[in-house]
Parts: structure tokens; sequence; C-alpha cells
């Protein structure tokens, strides 16, 4: 085996050693197979492209175009020209395979299931990590950058499991970086020569060939630097565990550490549309009435323009007392209420759901507490997965009266939570100011705001409005009026800020459904997204712009003469106490329908800001379409260029040996020389002799003394082997015919050089030996086909 060969197998082997990391993240492990198969058949075309050889850029791009052709065959065939090469249809699926996975990604815990869009990110991801490695080790010949793709590999996969069983799959991954190192180093100094063993210890010990020096020494050089790695961590404190932990997603123990904005509406999405409403959470509350307990997961407060997040905050260890809300005064009626929630095992969030405003919490493992939005996020891989806790509460009851009354908020309140972003469109603010005209203070204008998102702006309630993204989606909904929980939050949010009230927007669980047994059932449609209004002496308060979703607080239902906040006990003017003739589009939605066309479109907080105005992977498509058109284009254009430099290798590589071989291999070079001058212009004259063809395209390329030493030195070996009675081997035929090949290049003119290069006219023998091959077999059919005798009628006979 070659040394380039055994390279290429390590770094097959280094590439699939570090996929193993991927193993515990989903429950079944049949990719590990197609990853294989797949990444040893990318490997093999690398192989064969370097053997030919080919320019590094035409190897990437060969493996590349394999890989694109053995996903589609895998993933796609059915939407493939003969299952095999993509078209239209088959570069769509894969973009919808890819937002299929993305979704899955979000929406199961791990380990997930391998449903086919997870399926083709792991097994398409591992297949381009693998491509860079080769790339780096094999190509370029330098394996010590080929560890980043490794790496960037592993932190993957690490960052994303549990850490149960971290330090197998480190070293698996080591182990394969450090066996492409060593390849790498032992094709190198073989290039120096003979690799040299060590000398026998003794006069009548044999050196062992099996085991060199330099590996020896490689590889207890490589034990260390792994031990110690693995070793010194471990003894230090500071570096919480040493390389086998896998880092938490928020760091800091004991007094501090910071939380970062991770968009929680990831783990949100699609649960309003699943084909099962399954069960998140169990609860049970101390309070009778329940249609207000709404389960409240973390507040995003950071508004940029184009999405909410939560702010990077500061948390620290669960406290037994929360403080006092922020803003609550004694005299604002409040009820202390205890809750039990169990979770499902399947589920997974990182935060934590709790009514609000929580005063304590009783559970158990790695969690912490941010005091500003008074949310509990899990540390170390800490998550929701079947746990049981207990939430003490407050439900404050404020009335319009206090609301009315507050007193102006603080200014660092003010300050952080009604910043809006310079690209918010004008028509939000100037519809804020429109809406809320009239109105004596802030409690009024939240008050207005909400009416007119739920019963008097004509807003209708749609899961499959198409979704936005950015600013202008807000500016999209005010004009639609169509929507659903996260525009309804986003814009009230955002136009009250733009009124200068604190607001943020919370997302988590409306009032679930009543058992039985007294408990309440939240569900995955129970995800929800609501604003959060802050008011002097009240606090952070509930409002609920979304129609037909959640409860109206009873501190918006003011009975004033006159007043237009509406009251949920009473239907709205255009409302009709008739049953509908049809059903909603949420009951006639079936799960069919949304395998297949894509119909009722999510109602996820993720699809509503996060995507444009098509599909999320629309530009996918195009992409790859016209990337295989300019694969496609360049193609064609390089054929004769390759199929040129193919042979040419081919000819010149041959090193004849015995009397037979220096012949062939004379003839060839020859052959190769005669057909380079051809490409230049110069039409070989199959009539005259080695002497005298030589002697012309001396003359007609106008070439230098060197290089016409090369042409008849070739010419005088072509004569020996066909006339000398035992010819022997010339030295350095190949590097004369490329001397000459030189030569003409630099005297020929632009375009003479361009069609030498991409259209060489010597390709033609190729035709003509493909017209002489077709000849004889159809000759050879010609003689095997058995003749027929002629039937005669007998002499004489008639009729």
């Amino acid at each position: 085996m070659s040394g380039r060969a055994r390279l290429a197998l390590c770094a097959w082997a280094a590439t699939m050693l570090t996929a193993c990391a991927l193993l515990p993240l989903v429950e079944d492990v049949s990719w590990l197979l197609q990853v294989t198969l797949l990444l040893g058949m990318q490997t093999i075309v690398g192989a064969g492209a370097r053997r030919m050889p080919l320019a590094w850029p035409l190897t990437v791009a060969a493996q590349l175009l394999v890989t694109l052709l053995l996903l589609t065959l895998v993933f796609v065939r059915e939407q493939a020209f003969f299952g095999l090469i993509p078209g239209p249809d088959a570069i769509q699926q894969f973009g919808t395979l890819l937002q299929s996975g993305t979704d899955d990604v979000g929406r199961y815990a791990i380990p997930a299931p391998l449903s086919d869009g997870i399926r083709l990110m792991v097994v398409g991801g591992v297949l381009l990590i693998g491509l860079a490695v080769d790339t780096l080790a094999v190509t370029f010949r330098s394996a010590a950058p080929a560890g980043l793709p490794l790496l960037a590999l592993y932190s993957v996969a690490a960052g994303l499991a549990d850490g149960s069983g971290a330090w197998v799959w480190f070293l698996l991954a080591a182990a394969g970086y450090l066996m492409l190192l060593l390849a790498e180093g032992r094709d190198r100094l073989s290039q120096w020569g003979r690799v040299f063993g060590g000398a026998p210890r003794s006069p009548g010990e044999q050196s062992t060939g099996g085991v060199l020096a330099p590996v020896r020494t490689g590889r207890r050089i490589g034990a260390v630097a792994l031990g110690v790695a693995i070793v010194v961590p471990l003894a230090l404190p500071s570096l919480d565990g040493g390389l086998l932990n896998v880092l938490p997603s928020r760091v800091g123990s004991g007094e501090g550490g910071t939380i970062s904005a991770v968009n929680p509406l990831v783990s949100l999405r699609d649960n309003l549309n699943q084909d099962e409403d399954r069960q998140v959470m169990s609860v049970r509350n101390s309070s009778e009435d329940t249609q207000d307990l709404y389960l409240r997961i973390v507040s995003l407060d950071s508004f940029d323009g184009t999405a909410w997040k939560p702010s990077q905050r500061r948390i620290e260890d669960v406290p037994k007392s929360f403080p006092n809300p922020l803003g609550l005064r004694a005299d604002v009626r409040r009820t202390e209420v205890t809750t039990t929630i169990a979770a499902a095992d399947w589920y997974a969030q990182d935060w934590l759901p709790m009514p609000y405003p929580a005063t304590g919490v009783k559970i158990n493992g790695n969690w912490r507490f941010e005091p500003v939005g008074r949310t509990l996020v899990g540390d170390h891989g800490q998550n929701t997965r079947g746990a049981r806790y207990t939430v003490t509460s407050l439900d404050v009851q404020p009335t319009a009266q206090q609301l009315a009354e507050a007193p102006d908020p603080d200014p660092a309140v003010v300050r952080e939570f009604t910043q809006v972003p310079e690209s918010l469109p004008t028509i939000v603010s100037r519809t804020a100011r429109e809406v809320t005209a009239g109105s004596a203070n802030a409690y009024e204008q939240a008050v207005k705001l909400q009416d007119w998102f739920s019963v008097s702006g004509g807003f209708r309630y749609d899961t499959q409005v198409q979704a936005g993204s950015g600013s202008n989606a807000i500016a999209r909904f005010l004009r639609d009026k169509e929507g659903f929980c996260v525009h309804f939050s986003f814009a009230m949010a955002s136009m009250a800020r733009t009124l200068g009230i604190p607001a943020r927007v919370a997302v988590g669980f409306a009032p679930g459904t009543p058992q039985p047994d007294g408990t309440v059932s939240v569900g995955l449609r129970d995800a929800h997204a609501w604003p959060e209004l802050y008011f002097e002496g009240v606090g952070w308060t509930r409002f609920e712009p979304t129609p037909t979703r959640g409860s109206v607080p009873e501190y918006t239902q003011s009975q004033a003469p006159g007043s237009q906040i509406p009251n949920p006990d009473v239907p709205s003017q255009n409302a009709s106490v008739a049953p509908s003739d049809s059903a909603s589009a949420s009951e006639t939605c079936t799960a069919a329908q949304r395998r297949l066309d894509g119909g009722c479109a999510s109602e996820s907080p993720q699809a509503a800001l996060g995507q444009g105005d098509k599909d999320g992977w629309w530009w996918f498509g195009d992409l790859m379409m016209w990337t295989l058109a300019v694969l496609a284009v360049f193609a064609v254009l390089l054929t004769p260029l390759l199929w040129r430099q193919r042979i040419r290798a081919v000819r010149l590589g041959a090193h004849g040996r015995g009397g037979g071989d220096v012949a062939v291999h004379t003839l060839s070079v020859w052959q190769e020389l005669t057909d380079s001058a051809w490409d230049f212009g110069i039409r070989p004259e199959e009539s005259q002799t080695p002497r005298k063809a030589a002697a012309r395209i001396v003359r007609l390329g106008n070439l230098d003394p060197a290089a016409a030493a090369s042409v008849h030195r070739v010419a005088n070996a072509v004569e020996q082997v066909l006339y000398a009675p035992n010819p022997h081997p010339t030295a350095g035929l190949a590097e004369d015919v490329r001397r000459v090949t030189d030569a003409l290049r630099t005297t020929a003119s632009r375009g003479t050089e361009l069609l030498a290069t991409f259209i060489p006219r010597s390709n033609v023998r190729s035709l003509w030996a493909m017209g002489a091959r077709w000849t004889a077999l159809s000759e050879r059919v010609r003689a095997a086909r058995p003749t027929r005798p002629a039937l005669r009628k007998p002499w004489g006979q008639h009729g």
C-alpha cells in the first residue's frame, strides 16, 4: 500500500472514530453503518482522483459530486432523475428534510429518535467533515490541521450530549487523530529513503524490522501527551474536570456565573400543531380557580429589531426564599399559591416552568436562579425531563384603579425595558399613538392596545399565516392583521415600548385542561407567548392580546361607563353565538395534510419571526440548482483537458525495464511528444522517419537549443528501439517531453495555448480508436453470426 493510500485509510478511520461521539445523541445507531459505507466510497473516489492524477480542486470537486450523488441515492432517490441525479424536486426534498431535521432537533430531547431529517443532518455532516479531513491530510499532506474539523465534530457532539461516557468518545477521537499524525509522519519519513529501524541490542539479537524506532518514539510521545491532557486538568480544580468533562451551556458555580442569551423559542417549535397533543406536565394547584394558571418559562426582554430574546444575565444559587418581586407594594392584594408540577419523562427544557411570580421552589438537581426574570435554569446539562417539583408563588390581584394610579417607574427600569431599535418601522409607533389616543395614563394605553388586538382591531387568529422575519414582520402583521400568539405578543410589547411603557414578552404555557382528579393537564398545544408590562407598585403584569387564547386578566375588565375594555363573558359585537358551519382550521388539518403538503402552518414562536416570507430553505434549492448547473458546465468544458492529462500521465508514467518494456515505453513517449506538438498546431506526418519528424517539430515550433536537443534525444531513442537488435532504456525521456511541451507553450500565441490546454487536437486519436474498436467489434459479431444457406428449388421444378 502506498503512503497516500495508507494516509487516506487513516483519515477515514479518524473521522469514523470521532463520529462515534454522536452515538449518544440519537436512539438508533444504524446511521453509523451508512456513514461507514458512504465515507468509504468518498475516500475511494479521492484516492482514484489523486492517482490519475487530478489537480486538487478537481479532486475535491469529484468527491463533492460523488457525495451529492450518494446522498441523493440514499435520501431522495424517489425525487431524483434515474434515482441518482438530483433535480429540482430532489433539491427541494433535501431542503424539506433539513428543515424537518432542524425542527426535530429542537423538539426532542437527547437521545432523539432518528428521523429522516436528523439522519440526513448527521450523515451529511460527517461526510463533509470527512471530506475536509481527507483534503487536508491526504490531498495537501498536512495531517496536523486536519485535527480542526475533527475537533469541531467532537465539540458539537460533546456539547449536546449529557456527559455520560464522554471520556470514551474523547479517547476514540484522540486515538484517531494520533493515528493520522503517525501515518503522515511515517509517510514523510519514507520519502527520505528506507525507513530505518533500531540497532540490535546485542550481537546475537536480530533487529526487528516490524517495530521502527521513529514509530515507537512517536507512540510514546503520543501516549504521554494524551495522558497529560487527561490527568493534569483533573488535578486543577479551576478547570472543572478537564478535557473529559462536557462543558455546560451556562457556566459558573458557587456565587456567580452568567446565563447566555440562548433563544428559548426553539424548544417550543411546532408544539401547537402536533399530530397528538401530548401531555407535557401534570399540575396540581392549591387554588380553586385555575383559569389564570400560566406557567412561565422565561422572559424575552431584549429586542434588536429582528427578534425578542432573553438578555445575558447573572445567575446564582437557588435561594430558599426568593426576593420580593420588583415593584410590588404591600397594599396590592395577593394570595400565596402552592403548585405541584410533574414533567413528562420525554420533556427536556432548560428553563423550569413556574407560575409568576414564584417565591420559592423545591426541586432536586443542578438548577440556578436568575433574579431579574425570576426564572430557574438548568446547569451542567440539567433539564426538566421527569422532574417533580413544588413551587410557591403569588397570585397578584391588582385593581384597575391601582394600575391607573401607578406612579412613574424607576428610571433604570424605563431605560432598560423601553429600548427599541432604530430599524423598527415607524408604523409601529404611529399605530400605537393612534390606538391609544385620549388615554389618561399608561394603564389605559395598555388596555386599549389589548382591546384593539383582541376585539376591536379586526385581527384574526390564524395558524396558517405566512411567517415573517426582521423588523418588517411586525409592520406586516399590523397591515395584514392575521397571526397567532407570537405575532400578538411581540407587536403589543413593541408598541408599548414606543409609548414609554416598560415591556417584555413571556414564553411558557397557557392554562391547561382540568382533569377529573383535580389536576390540570398541560399539553404541547398549550405553548403560548404573552406580553408583560411593568407598573410601579404592581410589578410585571400580564396582558392577553391574543384572541381565543388564554384568559383575559380581570384587572383589564373595567366596567366603567363608556369603557372599551372587553368582558370575556360577553361576546364581541362581531362574534356570532351560532355554531359555525365549518370546522376550524386547526380541527380540519389532518396529520396527512401536515406531512404531505405542509398544511396547517406551525404556530410555533420560532416560525413566527424566525423565517422569511418563503420556506426557510427556499434559497437552498436555488443555490444547489445553480451549483449543479455550474458544475455541469465545468465538467463539460474540462472533459477534454482531463482526458488529455490522463493520457499524458499514462504515457509518461510507465518505466520499462525489460527489452519489450523499453520499446513500449519509448514509443509511448514519442507518441506523447508528437501529440503535444499537434496540440500546438504542428500536425504529425506519419510517413516521416523519427529523425525528420523531430527536425520538423524543432523548425515549426521555434524551439530553443535545449528543447531541440530533447526532441532529437527522444527521436534517437525511438530509432534505437526500432532498429537496434538489443535496445537499452534511455533515462530522462519523460522529462525531455515535458521540457519540449513547456518550450512549445512559451513560443505559442495565447489563443494557441488556450486551445492546446482546453481543446487539445490530439484527443481526436481517442475518437479514432473508438471507431476502430467499434469496427472490429462489428466484424467479429458479423463473423460469429451463422450463415443460412439459400433455399433453391430443384432443377426443373416449376410452380
